[in-house]
């Protein structure tokens, strides 16, 4: 029999505004992405605000800005474990 999986604690995304070149959006990411997000922008000598611009501009279009930043964390994240 399978052991019941421990998750990490959960929450719900919570909605930011940021400012892209000049022109302010709203971004919903999980507590845990924002955190990540703000330390790695950190370890790169960058504000969130710049790592987020730097992300949007670098990401296709058809991919959505929370989207593409969830999965910048997960690669930095993986990255750092190899």
């Amino acid at each position: 029999m399978n052991e019941p999986l421990s998750l990490p604690p959960l929450t719900a995304p919570v909605k930011r505004s940021v400012t892209i070149g000049g022109h302010r959006t709203s971004v919903s990411l999980e507590d845990a992405f924002w955190r990540e997000l703000r330390d790695i922008a950190r370890a790169q000598g960058r504000t969130a605000a710049m790592l987020i611009a730097a992300i949007d501009a670098a990401r296709p279009p058809e991919v959505g800005l929370a989207t593409a930043l969830r999965l910048y964390v997960l690669a930095q994240i993986r990255g750092n474990r190899a």
